[in-house]
């Protein structure tokens, strides 16, 4: 029996250091909810959880892009709509100007609303979203994954030589009327491809929104099997660790007294 070292002291003080540790550590872990509290507690996880983090938040910015993307081109075909309206109203214009019962005088009435509404045309072509022109024709690229990848959105001109031809003939005479009803005719095949194109635009833009959700979560919920602490599985350890430390501190207790005996040989 020695004094000087304490063989079962200096045991049980690193046995109750270690199950201290670790459950300071399952404590953290339950009260943050996540398994990783040091790199050190899983380095190849860490570094593919931090990688899965950076795209998931690159997919919302990428999402939150879409999203602007169909809001534009549901203002595009909402101004379309009108544009439809108006030139469904000027061929009819263009029409009633060819009535034979009618004099230059009653055509020049019809002109006067044909070009108003060729002027309402004009006006929609310069309309913005955000400062971005709605109809100058330019085709842009909407990004829609997390590493930039775009998909080309067809414009829309409503400054095109067909729009621009229509809205300026004149209905004032039955000759010019027989023109103006050929333009316009051409002005709504156009536009029934522009809205086409528009309708095509906002389809593939929600494929896309969806596309982006699925992958969203797929990889958040790979990243929670990485990250996430299983309470159940936890919460068992943490009993078992807290446990250990009340034995261990009992047990270095009873360790640290045992010497004393050494005093019954001495007396």
């Amino acid at each position: 029996m020695v004094i000087n070292t304490n063989i079962s002291a200096q045991v049980g003080s690193r046995l109750l250091s270690e199950s201290s540790s670790n459950l300071s550590k399952s404590l953290a872990r339950l009260s943050s909810g996540s398994k990783i509290i040091n790199p050190d507690d899983d380095i190849a996880g860490q570094a593919v959880a931090t990688r899965f983090d950076a795209q998931i938040n690159r997919l919302k910015a990428a999402d939150n892009n879409v999203n602007n993307a169909v809001s534009y081109s549901q203002t595009q075909d909402g101004f379309l709509n009108k544009v439809k309206k108006a030139l469904d109203r000027m061929s009819e214009l263009a029409v009633l100007s060819q009535d034979i019962t009618k004099v230059d005088s009653d055509r020049a009435l019809y002109q006067s609303e044909f070009s108003t509404l060729g002027s309402y045309v004009n006006n929609l072509a310069t309309k913005d979203f955000n400062g971005v022109s709605l109809f100058d024709g330019v085709t842009r690229g909407v990004t829609i994954d997390s590493d930039a990848g775009t998909f080309s959105m067809s414009g829309v001109n409503l400054s095109a030589t067909t729009y621009t031809t229509a809205t300026s003939a004149s209905v004032a005479t039955t000759t010019g009327a027989v023109a103006a009803l050929t333009n316009v005719k051409n002005a709504i095949s156009l536009l029934t491809t522009d809205r086409a194109t528009v309708g095509a635009n906002v389809t593939r833009l929600n494929y896309t929104h969806d596309q982006i959700g699925v992958l969203s979560d797929n990889l958040s919920s790979a990243n929670s099997r990485i990250k996430d602490v299983d309470v159940a599985e936890e919460s068992t350890q943490f009993a078992r660790y807290n446990i250990l430390v009340q034995a261990g501190t009992a047990m270095l207790a009873q360790a640290n007294s045992s010497p004393q005996s050494v005093l019954r040989l001495l007396g």
